[in-house]
């Protein structure tokens, strides 16, 4: 399932308007990347967590030439399924 046929389906089962339904989707995405690009975690009960995780630098190979690299530090984004989520799935 892509974002288009994830509105399509709210639209649907909600009844609302697909721009409406998009306008909610973005807002909701958006606050999710400003929250997690401030540090914050976002826990939303029963689904899951979204927060960051640092990744420590470390020594790479370049698979074209052999050569070693320093791969640097990083924040990742990381999603943590809940519960509800994780039964739901099974």
């Amino acid at each position: 399932m892509n974002k288009t046929d994830m509105i399509n389906n709210i639209a649907t089962k909600s009844g609302l308007t697909k721009k409406d339904v998009e306008t909610v989707l973005n807002g909701v995405l958006g606050e999710i990347t400003e929250a997690l690009s401030s540090g914050d975690k976002v826990q939303l009960i029963g689904f899951g967590t979204f927060e960051t995780r640092k990744r420590s630098g470390r020594t790479g190979r370049n698979p074209q030439t052999g050569l070693e690299i320093s791969i640097p530090e990083s924040t990742i984004p990381a999603f943590k399924a809940g519960n509800k989520l994780k039964e739901a799935v099974k």
